[in-house]
């Protein structure tokens, strides 16, 4: 009996040492499968921020079709020192780009020279002869602004480039008022404002008149845009 008793130690060690193991092993294995069910769900839950970071990224940059109803150009100039001859642009388009969050937005208008009127329209045809705007050679004139300027919540200046008569030169648009309110005829959202800039029309290649006209151009730029649809 004495004889055995070591072979009994032995089995019961062999027993031992193999259900240590399997409990290892059990033990690892539910480790191993609670640590891929964590990295599963911090891999779902960062997809799904990554849904919404990229949803909210698309949302908040909305475009603004110009209404041309509600969209003019403005402008005027001294006359031998006395009065302002002032005029406008009838036909006009653009839009808006608009970001309110990130207080961002690019905007741009296209102005139809042929459209210019005074109210004279000798002097019309005049303004659109090659020794003014030469609407025939340069039919378009364009402002594209990229760079929004906020005091507080306030929209105060649109930086941006005027091309007119074939040549672009840097324009700020100074905002003297913009707000955005819902139609309730187009049952739209609109956005729009007044805006002010003067220019020196010799950068433009229009010299015609000088020093009885003025050099100095003002300008006045009205403009509501409707929401585009999505």
């Amino acid at each position: 009996m004495l004889g055995k008793e070591p072979r009994l130690h032995v089995v019961y060690l062999n027993v031992l040492f193999k259900t240590h193991a399997f409990k290892s092993v059990l033990i690892f294995d539910q480790i191993t499968h609670f640590i891929m069910q964590i990295a599963l769900l911090i891999c779902r839950s960062l997809f799904f921020v990554f849904l919404v970071s990229a949803a909210n990224t698309q949302a908040e940059t909305e475009t603004y079709i110009a209404d041309p109803e509600h969209t003019f150009v403005y402008w005027g100039v001294t006359h031998f020192g006395t009065s302002t001859v002032r005029g406008r642009f009838d036909r006009t388009s653009g839009e808006i780009r608009l970001d309110r969050q990130a207080r961002t937005g690019t905007v741009q208008v296209e102005i139809d020279i042929a459209s210019i009127s005074s109210g004279i329209e000798l002097f019309d045809k005049k303004l659109r002869s090659e020794q003014f705007f030469d609407a025939e050679t340069f039919p378009k004139a364009n402002f594209i602004g990229t760079q929004f300027k906020y005091s507080a919540e306030k929209l105060t200046e649109v930086v941006g480039e005027l091309t007119l008569r074939g040549k672009t030169n840097p324009l700020t648009l100074t905002a003297k008022n913009f707000n955005c309110y819902n139609s309730p005829l187009a049952k739209k959202e609109v956005c729009g404002g007044d805006f002010e800039a003067s220019f020196s029309r010799g950068q433009f290649g229009i010299n015609y008149g000088w020093p009885f006209v003025s050099d100095t151009v003002k300008l006045q730029i009205q403009i509501e845009a409707f929401k585009e649809s999505p």
